[in-house]
Formats: structure tokens, C-alpha cells, sequence
């Protein structure tokens, strides 16, 4: 199936980053908050005609392809019924802290995504557009061909869910590289190799924690080839789930 319109769920910096990609790509998209479409006002007319508002119930049902990029924490409010049958890209990455944690995912005995894909048993879940952050998704998509075009990381158990994650990636101007099935998720996940800074490069050293969260978000892309991305994941050991700051 052909993505022409893309619901997106959650707009922080990533819904909103992956909606101006695929707005810019041709693409249409429906977006949602949890306060309502009127509060998304700025942000649709920013995005030009493309672009409209509405529930999260309405961008599941709109969209043929649906982008869930709220905090893991909230996951279990995204609407099951109007996501059944879809393929639900999934951003979200676990972040526990002294006021919300999960053992299943502290004990790795679930990656973040297969609880996701628990929670919207209906639907087909692909962790994807979670290790890349919004700058660097908008500085660095390329035409299909380019040496320099960036692959990105993806997971999921459905084939064809997969397919069409990898054809919507093209879409917005990148190579997908398929990491396996949600179990293998971890394998792209914060504390990974490939987790962010492939995609920006080293660092200044000595910074604290929140202002390297920061740093991140405003360096340059760094563009990273299909190659890298395989042999990263390749060399990558489990280890502490989640990004702690």
C-alpha cells in the first residue's frame, strides 16, 4: 500500500519534525495532541494545506500509515479500536525515572516496542524514526541513490508492515536498515551504538547529562550509510533498558 497520508499521534519535536519531512516529501498528515486540535493551530498553518487537525481517534482512522510518537508512559491511551488493522510506527523510546519505570522493561524481559505492540494487539507495530533526532531527520534525507544518503534502523514482526515502513522511509529520503522482529528492537534502543549519535558525531566532551540531550538536538546530521548501521548493530551487547539521564 501506498502511504499518501500520515496520522501522527503526539506532536513534540518528533510528530512535529516527521510532519514537516513529510509534508516537504508530498506526503498529507493529520495531527493530533492530547489537548485537542484547536491547540495545533500554529503548527497546520506552519505546514501550509498539506496539514490539518484532529482527535487521535480521527488521525488513526485518516491515516494509512500512523506515527504513535507520544511519551511511552502515556502508550496505553493511544486509541486501539480506530489503530486496529493499521501499521503503527512506533518512536517511543523508555525513559524510566523515580516517578515511572517498568520491571518488564528494566529486566529486558519485553523490549518497549513488543509492549506497545501488546497494548495494540489489532494492530502491526514497527519500531522506526526512534534513533534519529528531528534536526538531523530534516537535515539529512537525500534522493533514493545518493552516496550520502542516511539508513535508518527498523524492528518489527509483520513483513509486509515492514515493507511499508521501508517504503515511507524512501519517501522522506532514507534507507532502512531491518533489524529483525520487536524482540530485537533493543538492538537500536538508547545505551546502543546506534541510538543518536551516528547521527551527529562525537560530542563535546564533559558535558552533563541534559546538556548533552541538548547538544544533540541542535548538531548537524551526520549522514550514516546502511553499511554503518549494519555494523553497528552487529557489534552491539544488551545492556541497563532506557535512557537515563
Amino acid at each position: 500500500m501506498t502511504t499518501t497520508t500520515l496520522g501522527i499521534i503526539g506532536t513534540g519535536m518528533v510528530g512535529a519534525g516527521v510532519a514537516r519531512r513529510a509534508v516537504d516529501a508530498g506526503l498529507n498528515v493529520v495531527l493530533s495532541n492530547s489537548r485537542g486540535p484547536e491547540t495545533l493551530a500554529d503548527l497546520v498553518a506552519d505546514l501550509g494545506g498539506r496539514a490539518r487537525a484532529a482527535t487521535p481517534a480521527e488521525a488513526a482512522s485518516a491515516g494509512d500509515l500512523v506515527i504513535a510518537s507520544v511519551p511511552l508512559a502515556t502508550h496505553e491511551r493511544l486509541p486501539r479500536a480506530e489503530l486496529a488493522g493499521k501499521t503503527v510506527i512506533d518512536p517511543m523510546n523508555y525513559a524510566p525515572n523515580p516517578d515511572w519505570s517498568l520491571p518488564e522493561l528494566d529486566s529486558d524481559e519485553l523490549t518497549s516496542s513488543e509492549l506497545v505492540q501488546r497494548h495494540l494487539a489489532g494492530a502491526r507495530v514497527v519500531k522506526a524514526l526512534h534513533s534519529i533526532g528531528p534536526k538531523q531527520l530534516l537535515d539529512l534525507y537525500r534522493p533514493a541513490g545518493a552516496p550520502d544518503r542516511t539508513a535508518l534502523p527498523l524492528s518489527g514482526d509483520d513483513p509486509d508492515a515492514k515493507k511499508e515502513v521501508v517504503d515511507l522511509l524512501d519517501v522522506l529520503g532514507f534507507d532502512a536498515v531491518d533489524l529483525g522482529s520487536l524482540a530485537d528492537s533493543w538492538l537500536s534502543e538508547p545505551n546502543t551504538p546506534l541510538y543518536a549519535f551516528p547521527y551527529v558525531g562525537r560530542p563535546p566532551s564533559g558535558l552533563a547529562p541534559k546538556d548533552l540531550v541538548a547538544w544533540v538536538q541542535q548538531a548537524p546530521g551526520v549522514p550514516v550509510s546502511a553499511a554503518r548501521v549494519r555494523d553497528l548493530a552487529a557489534a552491539t551487547v544488551r545492556g541497563p533498558a532506557g535512557f537515563r539521564m
